[in-house]
């Protein structure tokens, strides 16, 4: 049998089993809104564990984080401390949520801050701004999906079918099954991911220099010790100053909880001690980032000069003589670690778009039954958009994902003023809100006004805190038996 024709076999295999995985919940879920998009609140810590890890294993860590490896060196453990300071907040901020959904029924980010802040506007603003950031969020793991078929394949599959293919069975088992079928997916991607980034993280390093220490003593001897020393290199191969890493380590951790995708699952969580250990035993998932940054290293000396740095993946696997089977099994690995992050942002993107956007806009509510199909009919109108960008438009994906953690993070100060401090005002927070976005906005498009080469996003929650703080100290308070219904919410 053809090489070819195996890799199509396994993974063709790995998409059927994806689906029915997917799609099976379904079948135990109420019809109801809140069965789709909080999964009637109903997850246990084995899946929260998965679910919460696929926000970092996406094709971003599949082929970017090898590809800043490679190319950066030491900047890539930036992906590593980012992931363990972020979820911190989660702690606290999740069973808060948690009580308060059960409570109230709230399933989104921004009907919580919403009610707190009495607006309105502040949600269908949250849903615009989530929509727009995950859209292309969304579009690039379509584009890894597609990009690894068509190499690993040597071209049988061509890209745009790659992509089509692929998210066609997320938006299957998405449209079905909401959230839990988001849940059982990414458990069984997640465990499958976990295999393959060992397995390839410990054999690449072994098979090419006889180790792992045998390879960095390499990368020392070929003259590159700046790719193992910290920060790294920049962008464009010069040393990564201090001011860059931590700005991006700091901003990436304030934006981390603060993704709408990632926050609406304390709302499905079983109950707030599930939740609190799913917290607690996240970071171990990101211990599987090291053997995906070893891949990365492992090319430095091996292959040089490879332009494509988030293509080394694919690219060292066409050059090792590897057999067929092997070479299908990372590949779906590869769509695994596509697949787990978008099935969660479309899912999330839809259910926001219309919970907190089009039902906010509308005269009249929408009844449950009614709400739920335009959530679904939205996980297609979504994807369709994303599938879009990916294949036909022209249009620079990586540099707007480049300002959504800076975007991302200006939710963080008037989530802890909802649930910390008493005296913020919706006034306070609509200023702190829109004036962390405008600058984060102007920095990252003009980076010359920065008086300090830090991420943008840092200069954005500078003037949002300012902004939140004196404008709420100068306007009226809040109602005050409104506030502590947030504020008490912590026991």
């Amino acid at each position: 049998m053809e090489t070819g024709t195996i890799i199509l076999i396994i993974v063709g295999l790995y998409l059927l089993i994806s689906l029915l995985t997917g799609v099976l919940p379904s079948l135990k879920i109420s019809k109801s809104v809140s069965g789709y998009v909080a999964g009637d609140r109903s997850m246990n810590v084995f899946i929260l564990y998965f679910v919460l890890g696929a926000s970092i294993f996406s094709s971003f860590a599949f082929l970017g984080g090898p590809g800043w490896a490679y190319s950066r060196g030491a900047a890539a453990f930036y992906i590593i401390a980012y992931g363990v300071i972020g979820i911190v907040p989660f702690y606290f901020f999740g069973p808060r949520t948690w009580r308060l959904g059960e409570k109230y029924g709230y399933v989104t980010q921004a009907e919580l801050l919403a009610d707190r802040f009495d607006s309105k506007f502040i949600s269908v603003m949250l849903a615009l701004l989530s929509v727009v950031v995950f859209i292309p969020y969304l579009t690039l793991q379509m584009v890894g999906a597609g990009y690894v078929l068509n190499v690993i394949s040597e071209g049988i599959i061509p890209y745009w079918l790659g992509a089509g293919v692929t998210y066609l069975v997320v938006l299957i088992y998405v449209y079905f099954s909401g959230v839990m079928g988001v849940g059982w997916s990414n458990a069984f991607q997640g465990m499958f991911m976990m295999v393959m980034a060992w397995v390839l993280g410990i054999y690449l390093p072994n098979t090419l220099y006889g180790g792992i220490g045998e390879m960095f003593t390499a990368i020392m001897e070929s003259g590159k010790t700046a790719m193992l020393e910290a920060p790294g290199l920049a962008a464009d191969g010069t040393p990564w100053d201090w001011w860059g890493y931590s700005s991006a380590v700091l901003v990436s951790a304030f934006g981390f909880s603060m993704w709408p995708h990632l926050f609406m699952r304390s709302y499905a969580a079983k109950s707030v001690k599930s939740l609190r250990l799913s917290v607690v035993l996240y970071p171990t998932f990101l211990i599987f980032l090291v053997p995906i940054l070893m891949i990365g290293f492992s090319a430095i000396v091996a292959f040089p000069g490879v332009e494509e740095a988030d293509s080394i993946l694919p690219y060292i696997l066409m050059q090792l003589d590897l057999p067929a089977i092997v070479v299908g099994l990372f590949c779906a690995g590869a769509l695994a670690a596509s697949m787990s992050s978008g099935d969660a942002i479309l899912h999330s993107a839809a259910s926001i778009g219309i919970r907190d956007g089009i039902s906010q806009l509308v005269r009249h509510p929408l009844s449950d039954k009614k709400e739920r199909l335009l959530i679904q009919l939205s996980v297609v109108f979504i994807g369709l958009i994303a599938y879009l960008f990916a294949v036909v438009i022209d249009v620079s994906i990586v540099a707007l994902l480049l300002g959504s953690y800076g975007g991302v993070a200006q939710i963080f100060p008037i989530v802890f003023a909802m649930f910390y401090w008493r005296r913020a005002t919706k006034a306070g927070a609509l200023a702190g809100l829109f004036g962390g976005i405008l600058i984060n906005t102007l920095c990252l498009i003009f980076p010359e006004i920065k008086p300090f080469p830090m991420h943008e996003g840092i200069y954005g929650l500078i003037v949002n805190v300012v902004l939140l703080v004196s404008v709420s100290l100068m306007t009226r308070p809040d109602d005050p038996e409104r506030v502590e219904k947030f504020v008490n919410s912590g026991g």
